[in-house]
């Protein structure tokens, strides 16, 4: 994948180009349908997403939208990086293309990734917060 695909994204905003050319070595691609559920509430995070087109909804537990997503978004990175489990639902309103990175991926490139790691688990931390 290109790195000007995901240097576009503001979480990459201040990442070094190694780790910007490490990170889309291990992204991949993701098409989804609209009404598609991306992640569910509970469910073991083995992924984060960021959005490159489309739209979405965050749901809560009482599976009311709590919160719209869109190009330039990020999401799963809770689970990913802190709690292990996904804290909300995410339901694709309109057709997307997603890049995702695995976690297992994540963990492969992690040491060469400092800053990505960091950026991520900041906005995790003030996401989890609220």
């Amino acid at each position: 994948m290109d790195k000007s695909r995901i240097a576009a994204f503001s979480v990459f905003a201040d990442l070094p180009v190694p780790e910007l050319k490490e990170l889309a070595g291990a992204m991949s691609e993701v098409e989804v349908e609209a009404g598609a559920k991306v992640i569910k509430l509970d469910d073991y995070g083995t992924a984060l997403y960021f959005i490159e087109q489309g739209e979405a909804d965050v749901l809560t537990e009482g599976g009311e939208a709590s919160q719209a997503l869109g190009p330039g978004d990020t999401f799963g990175e809770i689970a990913l990086l802190l709690t292990g489990q996904r804290t909300a639902s995410v339901v694709a309103r309109t057709p997307m293309r997603l890049l995702s990175l695995s976690g297992q991926d994540f963990e492969g490139i992690r040491a060469r990734v400092p800053e990505l790691e960091s950026s991520l688990r900041q906005l995790g931390v003030e996401r989890a917060a609220r």
